[in-house]
């Protein structure tokens, strides 16, 4: 299935989803509103997920000035994956993570935590960048970051048809509080299940892409080992459900009920995978 059509099929299930919600919520008015805020969030997230995403992790871009080992790192394996060079940028986070976004390689991002800059050694930071250059060149990043976008309105919506359920709106009347309770809390695990059918596979091929272009898929697999082990002692500051698929290790992993709807495969067989190509 290409990218294109995963995409579309996304942006479908999800705006559904969003369209299901303000129905619920509101009745005629509420879908009326959805569906205005669905074409709306589709259009914006096609076209400024990434900024959308990045402002979300408080991400400042670093010049070569700035950060010239990453820089060169990124410049060697984007050259290695046959991409345009992703502008790089660090969030102010301890957690020892990365993503990529972007709608394109050609307006791609690269970003790290400042808790993984001072956690991995150069190669293990360059295997992670690679996987990341991989999610670019094998075209994830768009679906990623829509996903990532229209899963956070998801959220809000649900919060506010939970807030109308027990508060009831303007059409009480039409509103059915026991259908809303439910959706509210099945929307947000529709969305997840949605996400997972699309994030878990890419994350193996982003592996192997990174293996490939750094040439080094020991020093990937023992940056995993790490990023796993101090992930669940150092929760991300701004970790949302929304957003988990985006990240190279599952955000939330520390939350047993998030590992039975985690959007990653786990880490060890991500591991061992790796090991495996290093033989």
């Amino acid at each position: 299935m290409t990218s294109q059509l995963k995409t579309l099929l996304l942006l479908s299930g999800l705006s559904g989803l969003i369209l299901l919600l303000g129905g619920l919520a509101g009745g005629r008015e509420g879908l009326f509103m959805a569906f205005a805020l669905a074409l709306l969030m589709n259009l914006g997230s096609y076209w400024f997920s990434d900024k959308i995403v990045l402002s979300m992790y408080s991400a400042r871009e670093l010049s070569p000035g700035d950060a010239p080992l990453l820089h060169r790192l990124v410049d060697e394996l984007a050259r290695n994956a046959g991409i345009p060079k992703p502008r790089v940028c660090v969030t102010p986070d301890e957690a020892p993570n990365a993503f990529a976004t972007g709608r394109n390689p050609e307006h791609a991002v690269v970003a790290v935590t400042e808790g993984l800059l001072r956690l991995l050694d150069t190669e293990e930071l360059r295997g992670v960048l690679a996987h990341e250059i991989g999610h670019i060149a094998n075209r994830d990043i768009l679906i990623q970051s829509v996903a990532g976008v229209l899963g956070t309105v998801i959220m809000l919506l649900a919060s506010m048809a939970r807030f109308t359920a027990i508060f009831g709106g303007r059409d009480r009347e039409n509103n059915n509080p026991l259908a809303l309770i439910l959706m509210a809390v099945l929307a947000p695990l529709a969305a997840t299940l949605i996400q997972m059918g699309i994030s878990r596979s890419r994350e193996y091929l982003a592996d192997a892409s990174g293996a490939r272009y750094s040439g080094n898929p020991r020093a990937l697999a023992s940056a995993l080992g790490k990023l796993q082990a101090y992930g669940r002692k150092i929760p991300l500051r701004r970790e949302s459900p929304a957003t988990a698929h985006m990240f190279i290790v599952n955000p939330l992993s520390g939350l047993s009920l998030n590992k039975l709807f985690s959007t990653h495969p786990p880490v060890e067989e991500r591991i061992e995978r790796l090991l495996r190509l290093s033989r």
